[in-house]
């Protein structure tokens, strides 16, 4: 039997024709439909969007044998597992790479969006439009942590522009179109649709990526993607790849995030953050469960800053925030948007899950600083550094553990600014070992309870274990850094 597809706008029904089941799905009002063609789109958006080649200092010359390398930015946040688009090409005596990149014209006056990174220390940046005509630009403002930047060219007469729309009403499975400069092609138009919402890249605290499978390559860096309606809903902005061309797996910053940034590069030419002051990790199911909320929601406090705004409002380790300023954080990555967008000096609700209930603090919004944090060198010790003392077993956990003396310091690295009980060693296929804890790990709470000796860490867990709760949540500390881990004690 032949099956056909059909969307409609409303209702669904099922039918037999002529021996041929009929399928329609209800969708709602104005949905579009599959495009004949593109070419409309394309005829009305490409004059707005632009090449950009960029001029820049070599920090190290390529092989030798004069090849075009691609060159993936040191300290880009894309660094280690994706591939930015600009490619880099250098002259033979290696003085200076060239950076191509694409952008897009959002005012006739001459600004230009593209990425941060296509622009990032150049000395000199120039625009050609899809007529071929090229104008030097002024770097406007750049913002790092977004990977965006603002371009000014002055052209004699007003340039043809396009308009940001409303990232948050794509769909997935929403046809797009990507334009941009691949490989230094100039103008290239591609096709495809919405993968996915909301992807975390781990390329910083503001991450909230559109994924796109329209083929995007080197080159296409700052271009725009466009919904059918020719806004833009996208800055195309990386792409995993294992070799560095399109795999159909693209990300583009989306319009929303990028409109208030541009904004403020266009009227100040920098971006000013609130700071809230503490470190955050997201709520599992298992830490939900050890904390008592009914689903894994928020951002738990693994460290408060000291004298920041969260200290001075109260906050402290093990709060979880579920919601800033009115608005929810429903994960992770929802508390640094809101807190960054927040008036500094202004002051904001913090609802927080503390010993089992809801509270609410008034925090006010510091201005946040690009000062460095040291981090804390911690060792690892070394072949000669005297063994453990005998440890105490805590069962319940699959853990074997030890008071902190001065040679457990010395065996595990851990410093005198660390309290609590150190992990000697973990049960293979225990509660524990389950959820990754290591010897040479530090426990400094048990819940909210700070602890010093092995006996109140099992206390505390056996106590978990009456109160038929599924697991205990402890605060580690692994080599400077702390996390929360829910290990099971039913």
């Amino acid at each position: 039997m032949n099956l056909a597809l059909k969307r409609v706008g409303l209702g669904a029904v099922a039918a037999v024709m002529s021996g041929a089941l009929m399928l329609t799905f209800p969708g709602p009002a104005g949905a579009a439909e599959a495009p004949a063609s593109f070419a409309d789109l394309a005829a009305k958006v490409t004059p707005a969007v632009v090449n950009i080649s960029s001029k820049h200092h070599l920090a190290q010359a390529g092989d030798d044998n004069g090849h075009t390398p691609f060159v993936v930015p040191k300290g880009s946040p894309f660094e280690d597992f994706f591939k930015h688009f600009n490619e880099r090409q250098r002259p033979n005596n290696g003085a200076e790479s060239m950076a191509l990149g694409s952008g897009f014209i959002i005012d006739p006056a001459g600004y230009v969006v593209t990425n941060n990174h296509v622009v990032d220390d150049a000395t000199e940046v120039s625009v050609t439009l899809t007529t071929g005509k090229s104008y030097p630009a002024k770097v406007v403002g750049t913002d790092k942590k977004t990977d965006l930047a603002l371009l000014k060219i002055d052209a004699p007469t007003p340039l043809p522009a396009v308009s940001f729309g409303d990232s948050d009403a794509v769909r997935i499975g929403d046809w797009v179109m990507a334009v941009g400069n691949p490989f230094g092609l100039g103008g290239t138009v591609t096709s495809g649709i919405v993968s996915a919402r909301g992807r975390d890249l781990n390329s910083g605290p503001f991450d909230d990526f559109l994924q796109i499978d329209a083929s995007i390559n080197q080159g296409n860096s700052g271009g725009p993607t466009f919904a059918m309606n020719g806004e833009v809903i996208g800055i195309n902005t990386a792409i995993f790849s294992p070799n560095g061309g399109s795999v159909g797996i693209g990300f583009a910053i989306p319009s929303n995030l990028a409109k208030p940034i541009i904004a403020t590069l266009r009227e100040k030419g920098t971006i000013e953050r609130g700071w809230l002051g503490v470190q955050i990790q997201g709520v599992t199911p298992d830490i939900a469960a050890a904390l008592g909320l009914d689903k894994p929601e928020g951002a738990i406090v693994s460290a408060v800053v000291p004298d920041s705004p969260a200290a001075k409002a109260g906050l402290q380790r093990g709060d979880v925030i579920l919601a800033f300023d009115g608005k929810p954080v429903d994960r992770l990555h929802d508390l640094p948007r809101l807190v960054a967008a927040a008036a500094i000096g202004g002051k904001a609700d913090v609802t927080l899950w503390r010993d089992h209930a809801k509270q609410t603090v008034t925090v006010q919004v510091a201005k946040l600083t690009d000062e460095a944090v040291a981090a804390n060198d911690t060792g690892n010790g070394n072949d000669n550094s005297p063994s453990a003392p005998e440890s105490d077993t805590v069962a319940t956990l699959g853990l074997s553990l030890a008071s902190l003396t001065p040679d457990l310091r010395q065996q595990f690295g851990i410093p005198d600014t660390v309290d609590g009980v150190v992990v000697t060693s973990v049960a293979d296929n225990g509660p524990a070992a389950k959820r990754g804890l290591q010897p040479g790990d530090v426990i400094e709470q048990v819940g909210s309870d700070p602890v010093a000796t092995p006996e109140q860490v099992a206390k505390l867990a056996k106590a978990a274990q009456a109160e038929k709760r599924n697991a205990v949540l402890l605060l580690v500390n692994r080599r400077g850094d702390e996390l929360f881990v829910a290990v099971d004690v039913a």
